[in-house]
Protein backbone atom coordinates (compact mmCIF):
# COMPACT_ATOMS: atom_id res chain seq x y z
CA UNK A 1 0.00 0.00 0.00
CA UNK A 2 2.06 2.88 -1.37
CA UNK A 3 1.69 6.52 -0.32
CA UNK A 4 3.98 8.11 -2.91
CA UNK A 5 1.03 9.21 -5.05
CA UNK A 6 -0.61 11.05 -2.11
CA UNK A 7 -0.29 14.83 -2.10
CA UNK A 8 -0.37 15.10 1.68
CA UNK A 9 2.70 12.81 1.93
CA UNK A 10 4.79 14.83 -0.54
CA UNK A 11 6.79 18.03 -0.13
CA UNK A 12 7.23 21.09 -2.32
CA UNK A 13 10.59 19.88 -3.65
CA UNK A 14 8.96 16.69 -4.93
CA UNK A 15 5.86 18.42 -6.27
CA UNK A 16 7.88 21.13 -8.02
CA UNK A 17 9.75 18.56 -10.10
CA UNK A 18 6.66 16.56 -11.10
CA UNK A 19 4.01 17.10 -13.77
CA UNK A 20 0.62 15.52 -13.13
CA UNK A 21 -2.17 14.95 -15.64
CA UNK A 22 -4.85 13.61 -13.30
CA UNK A 23 -5.95 14.49 -9.77
CA UNK A 24 -7.96 11.99 -7.73
CA UNK A 25 -10.19 13.29 -4.94
CA UNK A 26 -11.31 10.55 -2.53
CA UNK A 27 -14.65 11.39 -0.92
CA UNK A 28 -16.17 9.52 2.00
CA UNK A 29 -18.47 10.22 4.95
CA UNK A 30 -18.56 10.28 8.73
CA UNK A 31 -21.39 8.03 9.87
CA UNK A 32 -22.28 5.02 12.01
CA UNK A 33 -21.36 1.62 10.54
CA UNK A 34 -23.22 -0.96 12.61
CA UNK A 35 -21.80 -1.53 16.10
CA UNK A 36 -18.41 -2.92 15.07
CA UNK A 37 -16.98 -0.54 12.44
CA UNK A 38 -15.76 3.04 13.02
CA UNK A 39 -17.51 6.19 11.86
CA UNK A 40 -14.62 6.85 9.48
CA UNK A 41 -14.96 3.55 7.61
CA UNK A 42 -15.77 5.15 4.24
CA UNK A 43 -12.81 7.50 4.57
CA UNK A 44 -10.33 4.78 5.53
CA UNK A 45 -11.46 2.53 2.69
CA UNK A 46 -11.62 5.20 0.01
CA UNK A 47 -8.32 6.82 0.91
CA UNK A 48 -6.30 3.63 0.79
CA UNK A 49 -8.01 2.33 -2.36
CA UNK A 50 -7.28 5.65 -4.08
CA UNK A 51 -3.62 5.60 -3.03
CA UNK A 52 -2.98 2.00 -4.05
CA UNK A 53 -4.88 2.26 -7.33
CA UNK A 54 -3.02 5.45 -8.28
CA UNK A 55 0.30 3.85 -7.36
CA UNK A 56 -0.40 0.88 -9.63
CA UNK A 57 -1.53 3.21 -12.43
CA UNK A 58 1.61 5.34 -12.05
CA UNK A 59 3.76 2.22 -12.32
CA UNK A 60 2.20 1.74 -15.77
CA UNK A 61 3.05 5.30 -16.76
CA UNK A 62 0.19 7.46 -15.50
CA UNK A 63 0.95 10.72 -13.68
CA UNK A 64 -1.83 10.77 -11.10
CA UNK A 65 -1.85 12.57 -7.75
CA UNK A 66 -4.24 11.71 -4.90
CA UNK A 67 -5.67 14.66 -3.00
CA UNK A 68 -6.58 14.45 0.71
CA UNK A 69 -9.84 12.64 1.43
CA UNK A 70 -12.97 14.72 2.04
CA UNK A 71 -14.37 13.11 5.22
CA UNK A 72 -17.99 14.35 5.18
CA UNK A 73 -20.76 13.16 2.88
CA UNK A 74 -24.47 13.61 2.25
CA UNK A 75 -26.20 12.03 5.28
CA UNK A 76 -29.56 13.80 5.26
CA UNK A 77 -31.36 10.55 6.12
CA UNK A 78 -29.28 9.97 9.25
CA UNK A 79 -29.48 13.29 11.08
CA UNK A 80 -31.06 11.67 14.14
CA UNK A 81 -27.98 9.46 14.73
CA UNK A 82 -25.44 11.07 17.11
CA UNK A 83 -22.40 12.69 15.48
CA UNK A 84 -23.26 11.71 11.93
CA UNK A 85 -21.88 14.71 10.05
CA UNK A 86 -24.03 15.77 7.11
CA UNK A 87 -22.63 17.81 4.23
CA UNK A 88 -25.29 19.11 1.87
CA UNK A 89 -24.79 18.76 -1.91
CA UNK A 90 -24.69 22.55 -2.18
CA UNK A 91 -21.68 22.56 0.18
CA UNK A 92 -20.02 19.79 -1.82
CA UNK A 93 -20.49 21.94 -4.93
CA UNK A 94 -18.61 24.84 -3.34
CA UNK A 95 -15.71 22.58 -2.34
CA UNK A 96 -15.54 21.06 -5.80
CA UNK A 97 -15.59 24.52 -7.41
CA UNK A 98 -12.54 25.56 -5.38
CA UNK A 99 -10.69 22.29 -6.01
CA UNK A 100 -11.28 22.55 -9.77
CA UNK A 101 -10.07 26.17 -9.81
CA UNK A 102 -6.90 25.19 -7.94
CA UNK A 103 -6.21 22.28 -10.29
CA UNK A 104 -6.80 24.46 -13.33
CA UNK A 105 -4.27 27.02 -12.07
CA UNK A 106 -1.79 24.17 -11.59
CA UNK A 107 -2.22 22.96 -15.16
CA UNK A 108 -4.07 19.74 -14.28
CA UNK A 109 -7.02 19.30 -16.61
CA UNK A 110 -8.51 16.05 -15.31
CA UNK A 111 -10.26 15.34 -12.01
CA UNK A 112 -11.62 12.03 -10.79
CA UNK A 113 -13.77 12.00 -7.65
CA UNK A 114 -13.39 8.53 -6.16
CA UNK A 115 -16.55 8.11 -4.10
CA UNK A 116 -16.87 5.73 -1.17
CA UNK A 117 -20.30 6.68 0.21
CA UNK A 118 -23.67 5.72 -1.24
CA UNK A 119 -25.30 9.01 -0.23
CA UNK A 120 -22.94 11.04 -2.42
CA UNK A 121 -23.93 11.67 -6.03
CA UNK A 122 -21.66 14.00 -7.99
CA UNK A 123 -23.10 13.82 -11.50
CA UNK A 124 -25.22 16.97 -11.40
CA UNK A 125 -22.56 18.83 -9.42
CA UNK A 126 -19.87 18.05 -11.99
CA UNK A 127 -22.15 19.06 -14.87
CA UNK A 128 -22.57 22.53 -13.35
CA UNK A 129 -19.02 22.88 -12.00
CA UNK A 130 -17.53 22.06 -15.38
CA UNK A 131 -19.32 24.82 -17.32
CA UNK A 132 -16.55 27.43 -16.78
CA UNK A 133 -13.86 24.87 -17.71
CA UNK A 134 -14.52 23.42 -21.18
CA UNK A 135 -10.89 22.30 -21.37
CA UNK A 136 -11.21 20.03 -18.31
CA UNK A 137 -12.43 16.46 -17.88
CA UNK A 138 -14.44 15.89 -14.69
CA UNK A 139 -15.34 12.32 -13.69
CA UNK A 140 -16.71 10.41 -10.73
CA UNK A 141 -16.50 6.74 -9.83
CA UNK A 142 -18.03 4.63 -7.04
CA UNK A 143 -15.32 2.12 -6.12
CA UNK A 144 -17.86 -0.09 -4.35
CA UNK A 145 -19.63 -0.70 -7.67
CA UNK A 146 -16.54 -1.75 -9.64
CA UNK A 147 -16.83 -5.48 -8.86
CA UNK A 148 -19.66 -7.99 -8.48
CA UNK A 149 -19.87 -8.52 -4.72
CA UNK A 150 -21.60 -11.89 -5.12
CA UNK A 151 -18.35 -13.29 -6.49
CA UNK A 152 -16.59 -12.48 -3.22
CA UNK A 153 -19.13 -12.52 -0.40
CA UNK A 154 -21.97 -14.75 0.72
CA UNK A 155 -24.23 -11.98 2.08
CA UNK A 156 -23.68 -8.70 0.24
CA UNK A 157 -25.51 -5.64 1.55
CA UNK A 158 -24.83 -1.96 1.09
CA UNK A 159 -23.62 -0.62 4.45
CA UNK A 160 -21.29 -2.12 7.09
CA UNK A 161 -21.95 -5.48 5.47
CA UNK A 162 -19.70 -8.48 4.79
CA UNK A 163 -17.78 -6.56 2.12
CA UNK A 164 -17.01 -3.47 4.20
CA UNK A 165 -16.24 -5.54 7.28
CA UNK A 166 -13.89 -7.84 5.34
CA UNK A 167 -12.15 -4.86 3.80
CA UNK A 168 -11.66 -3.18 7.18
CA UNK A 169 -10.44 -6.46 8.70
CA UNK A 170 -7.73 -6.44 6.05
CA UNK A 171 -6.70 -2.78 5.94
CA UNK A 172 -7.39 -1.60 9.52
CA UNK A 173 -8.09 -4.66 11.72
CA UNK A 174 -7.28 -2.72 14.88
CA UNK A 175 -10.38 -0.55 14.31
CA UNK A 176 -12.85 -3.46 14.02
CA UNK A 177 -14.62 -4.81 17.11
CA UNK A 178 -15.11 -8.60 17.43
CA UNK A 179 -17.90 -9.71 15.10
CA UNK A 180 -19.86 -11.10 18.04
CA UNK A 181 -20.53 -7.46 18.97
CA UNK A 182 -21.94 -6.60 15.53
CA UNK A 183 -25.63 -6.43 14.75
CA UNK A 184 -26.99 -8.68 12.01
CA UNK A 185 -27.58 -5.80 9.59
CA UNK A 186 -31.19 -6.76 8.97
CA UNK A 187 -32.96 -3.92 7.16
CA UNK A 188 -36.52 -3.16 6.09
CA UNK A 189 -37.40 -2.43 2.46
CA UNK A 190 -39.87 0.13 1.18
CA UNK A 191 -43.55 -0.80 1.38
CA UNK A 192 -43.95 0.81 -2.06
CA UNK A 193 -42.58 -1.89 -4.42
CA UNK A 194 -41.32 0.48 -7.11
CA UNK A 195 -39.03 2.23 -4.64
CA UNK A 196 -37.10 -1.03 -4.23
CA UNK A 197 -36.24 -0.97 -7.95
CA UNK A 198 -33.57 1.06 -9.69
CA UNK A 199 -36.03 3.15 -11.72
CA UNK A 200 -37.58 4.91 -8.70
CA UNK A 201 -35.91 6.48 -5.69
CA UNK A 202 -36.62 7.94 -2.27
CA UNK A 203 -34.22 8.56 0.56
CA UNK A 204 -34.18 5.94 3.30
CA UNK A 205 -34.68 7.12 6.89
CA UNK A 206 -31.92 5.10 8.49
CA UNK A 207 -33.25 4.57 12.01
CA UNK A 208 -36.59 3.45 10.56
CA UNK A 209 -35.07 0.70 8.41
CA UNK A 210 -32.39 -0.76 10.69
CA UNK A 211 -31.75 -1.19 14.41
CA UNK A 212 -27.92 -1.27 14.23
CA UNK A 213 -27.30 1.13 11.26
CA UNK A 214 -26.05 -1.77 9.16
CA UNK A 215 -27.60 -3.03 5.92
CA UNK A 216 -26.29 -6.52 5.26
CA UNK A 217 -25.08 -9.29 7.58
CA UNK A 218 -21.35 -8.87 8.39
CA UNK A 219 -20.85 -12.14 10.26
CA UNK A 220 -19.25 -14.00 7.35
CA UNK A 221 -16.52 -11.40 6.95
CA UNK A 222 -12.81 -12.24 7.03
CA UNK A 223 -9.51 -10.51 6.35
CA UNK A 224 -8.80 -13.07 3.60
CA UNK A 225 -11.95 -12.06 1.72
CA UNK A 226 -11.06 -8.42 2.25
CA UNK A 227 -7.56 -8.88 0.87
CA UNK A 228 -8.77 -10.51 -2.34
CA UNK A 229 -11.46 -7.87 -2.86
CA UNK A 230 -9.03 -5.03 -2.14
CA UNK A 231 -6.42 -6.28 -4.58
CA UNK A 232 -8.95 -6.94 -7.33
CA UNK A 233 -10.73 -3.59 -7.00
CA UNK A 234 -7.40 -1.72 -6.98
CA UNK A 235 -6.26 -3.65 -10.05
CA UNK A 236 -9.46 -2.76 -11.92
CA UNK A 237 -9.37 0.87 -10.81
CA UNK A 238 -5.70 1.24 -11.69
CA UNK A 239 -6.44 0.41 -15.31
CA UNK A 240 -9.26 2.96 -15.38
CA UNK A 241 -6.98 5.59 -13.82
CA UNK A 242 -4.21 4.82 -16.30
CA UNK A 243 -6.61 5.04 -19.27
CA UNK A 244 -8.13 8.27 -17.96
CA UNK A 245 -4.75 9.89 -17.27
CA UNK A 246 -3.08 8.85 -20.51
CA UNK A 247 -5.89 9.59 -22.99
CA UNK A 248 -5.33 13.04 -24.56
CA UNK A 249 -8.25 15.43 -24.33
CA UNK A 250 -8.28 15.88 -28.12
CA UNK A 251 -8.67 12.11 -28.54
CA UNK A 252 -11.17 11.52 -25.72
CA UNK A 253 -13.91 10.24 -28.06
CA UNK A 254 -13.75 7.74 -30.89
CA UNK A 255 -16.03 5.79 -33.22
Amino acid sequence: MNNHAKLDHLNYKEIKSEEFNLAILPWGATEAHNFHLPYGTDNFETGIIAAQSAHLANEKGARAIVLPTIPFGVNTGQTDIPLVINMNPSTQKKIIDDVIASLHRSGINKLLILNGHGGNDFKSILREAGLPYPDMCLCSCNWFQVLNHHQYFGHPGDHADEMETSLMLYIYPELVLPLKEAGNGQAKKFAVPGLNEKWAWSERKWTQITNDTGVGNPLGASAEKGEKFFKDVCHQLSQFIYDLASTPMDRFYKY
